[in-house]
């Protein structure tokens, strides 16, 4: 195994102290990236991608997607 982060709780959150979860996290993304990941956070992505509460948009490495319409989001303020 290269990097793990338990997620005990409901299989979303970890109830380590922060600093921990932190670590364990930068170490997760950096195996990823040793392994040929181009995304700075690949389980990120995967996590919002899996995300029922949140069915008309999608994360990708282009951005958030409107899945409907086929269309990056602008995250920009106007």
């Amino acid at each position: 195994m290269k990097a793990e982060l338990a997620l005990p709780v409901a299989g979303l959150l970890s109830d380590a102290p922060l600093d921990q979860v932190v670590a364990a996290t930068r170490a997760c993304n950096a195996a990823a990236a040793a392994l040929g990941c181009p995304l700075e956070a690949p389980f990120q992505s995967l996590a919002f991608l899996a995300l029922s509460v949140i069915p008309k948009l999608k994360i990708t490495d282009h951005g958030l997607v409107d899945v409907e319409r086929f269309e990056l989001v602008p995250l920009a303020a106007q």
